[in-house]
């Protein structure tokens, strides 16, 4: 072990385990924004402008052929950051531990099969960030409020800062 940023006790990737959260499925035969977005609708979810947005650029790719992927749920604080860190950071640590960024499908299908979510709770979705139409960079973000379920369109610059109890999804790799 060593010691990182503001004193805390940074681990190996050896000495980390991460709990797979949730397994969901890629390449569901939804391949264009709007199949997206009607899918949302019809199971009674909502989404942001900005989640619509990214949803509909070029960047936004979907799974050719139905897949599993292996969800982890971690926050900064988890990663290490007890006080925050800005996104190019959390990143860096959470591949460093042997996570992978999701593939950006992910915001929508986890959307889609995450119908138990607790009110209150919102996750990030770790990925590349896709460029908004106002050239702002997004991310993913799967949240239930007292309004409903959303995906959400979230700020999504390496260098935004995000604190310690901010959570976020990434991919598990399968062995």
């Amino acid at each position: 072990m060593s010691e990182g940023k503001g004193g805390f006790e940074m681990k190996t990737a050896e000495e980390v385990i991460f709990p797979i959260w949730k397994t969901i499925k890629l390449g569901t035969g939804l391949k264009l924004a709007d199949d997206f977005r009607k899918a949302l609708k019809a199971n009674g979810h909502r989404i942001s402008d900005w989640g619509s947005d990214i949803l509909g650029k070029p960047a936004f790719t979907v799974a050719t052929k139905e897949t599993e992927i292996d969800l982890v749920v971690v926050s900064n604080t988890d990663l290490g950051f007890k006080e925050g860190t800005c996104l190019e950071d959390t990143h860096k640590r959470a591949l460093e531990l042997g996570l992978v960024l999701c593939p950006n499908e992910v915001g929508p299908q986890l959307r889609l099969q995450y119908a138990n979510q607790p009110i209150d709770e919102w996750l990030l979705v770790a990925m590349d960030p896709i460029k908004d139409s106002d050239g702002v960079l997004r991310l993913f973000n799967v949240e239930r409020d007292g309004y409903g379920s959303w995906l959400y369109g979230f700020i999504g610059h390496s260098d935004y800062f995000w604190h310690g109890f901010d959570r976020f999804v990434f991919a598990l790799p399968r062995k």
